[in-house]
Parts: C-alpha cells; structure tokens; sequence
C-alpha cells in the first residue's frame, strides 16, 4: 500500500501538505522508518534547547513531541474504529489545549521518547492487523468533519511526524 492508492476523497483537503511531505511512501515500511529517524533526530536535540520555545505562545520541542504522541494515539483511535466499521462520526480535538494539559516540560527526553517508542509500535502493531492491501484499509469514517479511510490516516501519521520534525528544524534549531 502506497501513497500513490489514495484518493483525494479519502481525506480531508486540510491534510494534504502532511500526505505531500512523504512521497511515495509504503505505508508501514513509513511507520517504521519514521519512528526509527524521529528517534535518532530527537536524541540529537541538545538538552537546552528542549523547553525553547522561538515565540511567545508556541510549544517547546517536548510539547511538540507530547502532541506527535497524543495526536497518533486519536489518528489510530479512529483508524481502529473505521477498520471495524464503526460509522460513528468522531469529533476533532483541540491540539493546543492537549499540549497545555500535557505537562511535556516536566518530563524527561528520556520519559517522552520512551513513549513515543511505544506509542508508534503499538500504531505498528495495529496497522499490521489490517493487512497490506486488504479492503479493511480502505474503509472510511467521518473524523473531523469529513470522510478519511484507514490508509489515509496511517499516511498521515507519517506525514504529520515529518511536518513537525521539519518544523522543529528550521524554527527550533
């Protein structure tokens, strides 16, 4: 399953740039490789820059990696639920205030990469029940306001943790 098997309708317009950032992906050799580069890349960060933040009111570098985790831990929520064929319609979710709540700065790197270890094998696991190219990732729900398939959110996993470490880049560091 590549990105190139998607379809426009498979996901909301808002998340193209993130399906854009990751080529032609297969999806979980993506997953995969991801989280074995985002590792590398946030054990790379020096220590004090970890809680900068470049602008009043932006997230520092261990809020950015607490919103990668909690935002793949909704994304697979809803994977779940559409691969079961729940058609029950799931509500977005305030990123800013999930970052606020979290209390990412109190936490070791350690602490927080351990858990996004975690939290992207546990995405692993799951998408690997779905099979590579079975029906079951191309079944869709409503998230957010609009249609999105099971595949479309696991591309966008990807996508969204190449976003921010872009974005970490060329702002943080």
């Amino acid at each position: 399953m590549r990105v190139t098997d998607l379809n426009k309708g498979e996901y909301l317009p808002y998340f193209q740039p993130y399906i854009n950032k990751i080529g032609d992906l297969i999806l979980l050799d993506g997953l995969v490789e991801g989280l074995e580069q985002t590792m590398r890349f946030f054990q790379s960060i020096p220590v004090d820059k970890l809680e900068y933040s470049y602008e009043a009111n932006k997230w520092t570098i261990k809020e950015i990696i607490n919103h990668l985790m909690d935002s793949e831990r909704v994304f697979a929520y809803r994977a779940l639920r559409f691969a079961r064929k729940d058609k029950t319609p799931v509500a977005g979710f305030e990123e800013n205030h999930y970052a606020l709540e979290s209390s990412a700065n109190n936490r070791t790197i350690e602490d927080l990469l351990e858990e996004y270890a975690l939290v992207r094998q546990a995405t692993i696991a799951l998408y690997k029940t779905f099979g590579s190219d079975s029906d079951i990732l191309k079944r869709t729900g409503v998230a957010g306001g609009g249609d999105v398939s099971v595949r479309a959110i696991g591309f966008l996993i990807a996508g969204h943790e190449k976003h921010h470490c872009e974005i970490i880049r060329e702002r943080y560091l």
